[in-house]
C-alpha cells in the first residue's frame, strides 16, 4: 500500500453570509475552513488528450515499442504515465502470446494434414 502522506493539506478559511428575510433578525455571518489538497507532481492526473497522444506514440510500430519500454521501467516521474505504459505492455505480452499459439495450432494442423501426403 501506498502512503498517503505525500498529500498536502491547506485550510482555507472563508465567510459565509446568511440573510434572513423574516422579522428583524439580524444578519448572520460564519467562519468556517475549507480544506484544499494539492496533489505532488509525481500524481497528476494525466488529460484525456495526454491519453490520446500517448495512444498515437505507443501505436508507432519500432518508436512506439521503444517509449512504452522506457516509460514501463521508470522514464518518467509520474505514477499514472507508468502505469498506463505498463498495462499497454501486458496487453502487447498477451497479444503476442495468443497469436504465438494460433500459429503453433495452426501450424500443427497443417502438418498433420499434410503428414499423409509427404513420400519418402
Amino acid at each position: 500500500m501506498e502512503d498517503n502522506n505525500d498529500v498536502k493539506q491547506e485550510t482555507v478559511n472563508e465567510e459565509s453570509t446568511i440573510n434572513e428575510t423574516t422579522g428583524n433578525k439580524a444578519q448572520q455571518t460564519s467562519t468556517y475552513n475549507k480544506a484544499v489538497y494539492t496533489v505532488p507532481e509525481e500524481y497528476k492526473p494525466i488529460s484525456m488528450w495526454g491519453y490520446f497522444g500517448y495512444e498515437i506514440l505507443f501505436n508507432i510500430p519500432i518508436i512506439g515499442f521503444i517509449c512504452i519500454i522506457i516509460f514501463s521501467v521508470g522514464g518518467t516521474s509520474n505514477k499514472n504515465l507508468t502505469n498506463y505504459a505498463r498495462s499497454r505492455l501486458c496487453i502487447l505480452i498477451v497479444v503476442l502470446a495468443i497469436c504465438g499459439i494460433m500459429f503453433f495450432v495452426v501450424g500443427t494442423a497443417a502438418l498433420i494434414k499434410a503428414l499423409p501426403n509427404i513420400r519418402y
